[in-house]
């Protein structure tokens, strides 16, 4: 049986003990509850580009769209010309391409009326109208209209019009707030991003792949058939 003077001083070095160990315990919590902290930090920065919870992304600022815009060639006529040169050819060719690839619906031919060079654009009409149909454009996707010109100044061109849905965003060089509270902020100014969407937009042969992939392409049956033969004979199947 313990007596009551070694009973207390037992007591008092458990209490000593616990006393001593309290900081480490605490030190512990720490030390295990900080991973937990910084996680739930880094959950609001999910995408990398916010700062302080607040969006500044410039894909947000500048998205790229799918809206309905008008193309348009000026096909320059002097007075005198009777005859549409090869550089004009080529640039007219090139426009009925981008209208084949990228509308289905109608190509104008506007004539500029009451200019000096009136007289010139309309003979020059159906040489444009053949080298449309020469590359591919219907003759019924034609249609010719005209337009009131100045009669002195700029000589008015003949201009070539269709309307087709293409990829772009809004219009760049926009300074609504002053580059410094940018800056103190840390903060994208409102104008930063826009031309490097603008030139992606640019970049994009058909505005559809930006909604919907496209179907795969059909398998080159002879060509497998070929390969596997190589292959099963030790061959090599790289093509020559």
């Amino acid at each position: 049986m313990k007596t009551p003077t070694l009973q207390s001083r037992e007591s008092q070095e458990t209490m000593a003990a616990f006393t001593s160990t309290l900081p480490r315990l605490a030190l512990t919590a720490v030390i295990l509850a900080t991973p937990f902290v910084l996680a739930g930090c880094g959950n609001l920065n999910k995408d990398g580009m916010s700062t302080s919870a607040i969006p500044d992304d410039y894909r947000t600022r500048h998205p790229i769209m799918l809206s309905e815009v008008e193309h348009s060639l000026d096909v320059p006529v002097a007075s005198g010309d009777r005859k549409l040169t090869n550089g004009l050819r080529d640039s007219i060719g090139g426009f009925a391409n981008e209208y084949l690839s990228t509308s289905s619906g109608t190509i104008q031919i506007m004539l500029p009326q009451g200019s000096p060079n009136a007289g010139a654009a309309s003979v020059l009409r159906k040489q444009i109208r053949d080298v449309l149909t020469t590359r591919g454009v219907a003759s019924s996707k034609i249609i010719e209209t005209s337009y009131q010109a100045q009669a002195g100044g700029d000589v008015a061109p003949i201009r070539l019009s269709y309307v087709a849905m293409t990829a772009m965003t809004n219009p760049c060089g926009e300074w609504p707030e002053d580059l410094t509270n940018n800056t103190m902020a840390n903060k994208n100014y409102h104008n930063f991003g826009c031309a490097t969407q603008s030139n992606l937009a640019a970049q994009i042969a058909n505005p559809m792949d930006l909604m919907t992939p496209r179907a795969m392409a059909p398998i080159d049956a002879t060509r497998r058939s070929t390969v596997i033969g190589l292959y099963r004979q030790g061959s090599d199947t790289s093509t020559k």
